[in-house]
């Protein structure tokens, strides 16, 4: 019975649509806590390391490789696939290999498009998994409702990577998504199912969900800036434990909700300019403290029928202050100079971006 509800949950993400066109062509990165720029910072590039030019992959045949799929099949533990720059159409999928490492020449220059399945990145897969897998550098297109799909691993490693579409873990441990840029999704950017993860620094956009966790999970969710999501910026069920810590929130249907019996504690995070700022079930259960609402139609509201307020579940450090962001029409959401959001609770700011200096 679990297995079909957690297939029946999936089948729910994948044919879900958009109600509401996309706005923006993504354009921005976190990166060393200094904020959003209009290109990633130029990291990776196509100069390999001497010694490793065995191991490359390359649209144009310059490397040994054509394919990723094949790099990836003839790959032992410990190597590390580069990719060029380029464009690769084919369906990629990483399962029973561990400690592999796939570094592609920077996130903009390295495309992949899937062919024929849904989901163009496959890493694990039932009954194999993969362990201790590394990927950064590259964009992943979405195909067919899916872009990156990750089941049955552990110890995954995604940055720097530019997602067009839906990332989604189901029975997995011990993954981290960092400084990567997810949007665009026709359902969720980001869907946890039965999973541990940790998301921090990421830009998460204009998706249906900005992410949504169920199942059992245990969830970390730090320093990200969710925005125009059409409903929730992070959605709770089942009963799963999430930990919102410094995130900002804004622009979106609603903040946050926590459903059915799930737990969470939020702090630190700026959450506003939506319809609910944080909703509660009569059964979760969840720690506040030294979050800001603002702007938001209510900022705390019970799902209970009829719908009622959930003042009594706000936190009574909570603050209700407008962030002053540097432009938040443009997506900089670091905070102006002399912020009243600094140095508040024992955090150095609220949210996910610091102060300009």
């Amino acid at each position: 019975m679990r297995r079909e509800r957690e297939i029946t949950l999936f089948g729910t993400l994948i044919n879900k649509r958009l109600k509401i066109g996309v706005l923006m062509l993504g354009v921005l990165m976190f990166h060393s806590g200094m904020g959003w720029a209009n290109a990633p910072p130029s990291s990776l590039h196509e100069d390999l390391p001497p010694g490793l030019s065995q191991w490359t992959v390359a649209s144009d045949g310059t490397g040994k490789f054509f394919s990723l799929q094949e790099a990836i099949d003839q790959s032992v533990s410990g190597q590390t696939i580069w990719i060029k720059a380029g464009r690769y159409e084919e369906d990629v999928t990483v399962h029973s290999k561990e400690h592999l490492t796939i570094i592609g020449a920077g996130m903009d220059r390295v495309i992949l498009a899937g062919l024929e399945r849904v989901g163009t990145l496959h890493i694990g897969k039932w009954p194999y998994g993969a362990q201790h897998i590394v990927i950064q550098g590259l964009t992943v297109l979405s195909h067919s409702g899916l872009a990156v799909g990750i089941f049955n691993g552990g110890h995954i490693l995604l940055k720097d990577i530019r997602v067009k579409g839906m990332v989604f873990g189901q029975q997995v441990q011990d993954v981290r998504v960092e400084r990567c840029v997810i949007g665009t999704s026709e359902t969720t950017g980001v869907g946890l199912v039965d999973s541990q993860a940790t998301l921090i620094h990421n830009f998460i956009h204009d998706n249906d969900h900005g992410v949504a966790i169920s199942g059992s999970s245990q969830v970390l969710v730090k320093q990200n800036v969710i925005v125009r999501s059409l409903f929730q910026a992070v959605r709770v069920s089942d009963s799963s434990n999430v930990r919102l810590i410094r995130n900002t929130l804004v622009h979106n249907g609603g903040g946050i909700a926590f459903t059915d019996s799930s737990q969470g504690k939020i702090e630190g995070n700026i959450i506003g300019e939506g319809k609910v700022g944080i909703l509660f079930s009569p059964k979760s259960q969840t720690t506040m403290a030294f979050n800001t609402l603002y702007e938001n139609t209510t900022n705390y509201q019970l799902s209970d029928f009829p719908q009622r307020s959930g003042q009594e579940r706000g936190g009574q450090t909570d603050l209700h202050i407008v962030p002053q962001f540097v432009n938040s029409d443009h997506d900089d959401f670091r905070l102006q100079a002399h912020t009243p959001l600094a140095q508040i609770g024992g955090f150095p700011f609220l949210g996910a971006l610091p102060s300009i200096e």
